[in-house]
C-alpha cells in the first residue's frame, strides 16, 4: 500500500497541516473541500493510521501526523529540487542574469567577479541591483532575479538554498568630534541611546516593524549607505559600518572607532551568501558567478 503514495498526497497534507483545515487546504491547493478529505483518508489508509484528528471544529494533526509531516516537507523539497533542477539543465546556459547585490557586500571584490564574468560570457548580459536588507531579496522572490548576494537581511526565506560567499567585519563609527568619541572605552549602551543613530533602512516591507542592530531612540534612518557614510563623517550620528568602507577614513583620523559595551546578541561581523529560490536554481553562468565572488 505504501508504495502507491504520491507525491501530491504528500502536499495535501502538508497544505492541511499548515492551513489549518481542509477547506482552507482546498482553496490553497484550487481543489474542493471534497477532494482534499478524499486524498487524506486515502493516505490515512495507506500509512495505516490516522494523520488527523477530526473529533473538534478543526482538523488536528495526531501525535502520528506531526512525526510524519518533517518527513513528507523533506519528500515534498527533495521533489521540488529535481525538478527545478531537471528545468535547468534543459533551458542550458542563460539568456542573461539578474542578480540584486547587498550593499555590504566589498565593492572591489564585486567588481573584479563582474569584470571576469564579462570576460567569460560576453554574450550574456549580466543585471545588477544594488539594494539593502530585505529589498536585496524581494527581486529573487518576485522572479525579477536569479540571485540575491545577502548579508544585512538576517533570515533565509522558505524555499530558498544559501551559499556562503565571505565574512565581513563591522565596525561602529563617529566623526572625532562626536561626543561618543570623547568617552573611554567601553561606551555605555545607555550613554549610546542618548544619541541620535544612524540606520541603514529596508526599502522593501521585509522586515516591517522590526529592526536589527539599533540602539538609540532617536535615530535617522537612511536607504543609501553613501549618505550614511556622508553623515557620519560630518557628525550627524553614530553608526555601524562594514570596515571595507571607512578603514581610509580610520586611517585618516575623520572617523574614529567606537567600542560599545558588549551585547550577547551583536556581533562585530556579518556573513554574506548568495541566495537563490529551490525552484529555479542559477544555471551555468550564475553558478559561475557565485564561484567569481567567492574568488576574490
Amino acid at each position: 500500500m505504501l508504495d502507491a503514495m504520491s507525491m501530491d498526497q504528500l502536499r495535501t497534507f502538508i497544505a492541511a497541516a499548515e492551513e489549518g483545515s481542509f477547506s482552507a487546504a482546498g482553496r490553497k491547493l484550487r481543489r474542493a473541500q471534497s477532494v482534499v478529505s478524499a486524498t487524506l483518508a486515502n493516505l490515512e489508509q495507506q500509512v495505516g493510521f490516522p494523520l488527523f484528528d477530526r473529533s473538534g471544529r478543526y482538523p488536528q494533526l495526531t501525535e502520528a501526523g506531526r512525526a510524519l509531516l518533517a518527513n513528507a516537507r523533506q519528500a515534498a523539497d527533495s521533489m521540488d529540487s529535481f525538478k527545478a533542477r531537471a528545468r535547468t539543465l534543459a533551458e542550458g546556459m542563460e539568456a542573461e542574469l539578474s542578480v540584486a547585490v547587498d550593499v555590504m557586500f566589498p565593492i572591489e571584490r564585486l567588481t573584479a567577479a563582474v569584470q571576469a564574468f564579462h570576460r567569460e560570457f560576453p554574450s550574456i548580459p549580466l543585471r545588477l541591483y544594488v539594494e539593502a536588507m530585505g529589498a536585496v531579496v524581494q527581486p529573487l522572490l518576485n522572479g525579477r532575479c536569479r540571485l540575491s548576494v545577502i548579508g544585512s537581511f538576517p533570515e533565509v526565506p522558505p524555499g530558498c538554498s544559501t551559499d556562503y560567499l565571505l565574512h565581513v567585519p563591522a565596525v561602529t563609527v563617529a566623526a572625532p568630534g562626536h561626543p561618543l568619541a570623547q568617552l573611554p572605552p567601553p561606551v555605555a549602551r545607555a550613554e549610546a541611546m542618548r544619541h541620535i543613530q544612524l540606520i541603514l533602512t529596508d526599502r522593501s516591507s521585509l522586515t516591517q516593524g522590526r529592526d536589527f542592530g539599533v540602539l538609540a531612540a532617536s535615530g535617522w534612518r537612511l536607504a543609501d549607505l553613501g549618505a550614511k557614510h556622508a553623515f557620519l563623517k560630518a557628525g550627524l550620528g553614530w553608526g555601524h559600518m562594514p570596515l571595507h568602507m571607512v578603514q581610509d577614513d580610520l586611517a585618516a583620523g575623520s572617523l574614529v572607532s567606537i567600542e560599545l559595551e558588549a551585547s550577547p546578541n551583536e556581533g562585530a561581523a556579518f556573513s554574506m551568501y548568495a541566495l537563490s529560490r529551490n525552484d529555479a536554481p542559477p544555471g551555468p553562468a550564475g553558478r559561475r558567478f557565485i564561484a567569481l565572488l567567492k574568488e576574490g
